[in-house]
């Protein structure tokens, strides 16, 4: 599976962007600083998250970026594509011509698992990814969420339910 961190880093930096927004546009050196990605690098990322109209930007003194879209109606899926990123688990990145100029044996389950994997990040969003991470620092320390099957069959995140340790008297 191809993932490279293009995309990565893509979704990365518009959930620190998201995280970060209540104070106001969130410059790329901040983002940079906090996670540890290139400058350069940021910028151009960003330049197509401008293009595709997910982020805006905001010149001058206290300018930066801040979300163009609620977070609500970005997928995972969409962040990925502003940056001509891809998830393809075929060999021959879907042209078919794994083997030579034929189709390898196991093509289509390759094909299956991008099919798949496109679909579980075109139903995550970015409100998914911040109230994980909100959830995640939570002062009661609450856990992670686990994924499981809905009754429509796609994944619903549950919360565990929290052990309360017994307050001694």
């Amino acid at each position: 599976m191809r993932l490279t961190t293009r995309g990565r880093y893509a979704v990365t930096a518009i959930l620190d962007l998201a995280l970060h927004a209540e104070a106001g546009p969130v410059t790329l050196a901040d983002i940079a600083a906090r996670q540890d990605i290139s400058l350069a690098y940021l910028e151009q990322l960003f330049a197509k998250l401008r293009k595709t109209g997910l982020v805006c930007s905001v010149r001058g003194p206290g300018g930066g970026y801040f979300l163009a879209r609620a977070p609500e109606a970005m997928s995972v899926a969409a962040i990925i594509a502003a940056v001509d990123e891809s998830v393809d688990a075929t060999r021959c990145g879907g042209a078919r011509n794994c083997h030579g100029e034929a189709r390898c044996l196991t093509h289509d389950l390759w094909e299956d698992l991008s099919g798949a994997i496109a679909e579980f990040l075109g139903r995550v969003t970015l409100a998914d990814l911040i109230e994980r991470r909100r959830r995640e620092r939570s002062p009661l320390g609450a856990t992670s969420p686990i994924l499981r099957r809905g009754s429509t069959g796609g994944p619903r995140a549950t919360q565990p339910t929290p052990v309360i340790p017994a307050i001694e008297t």
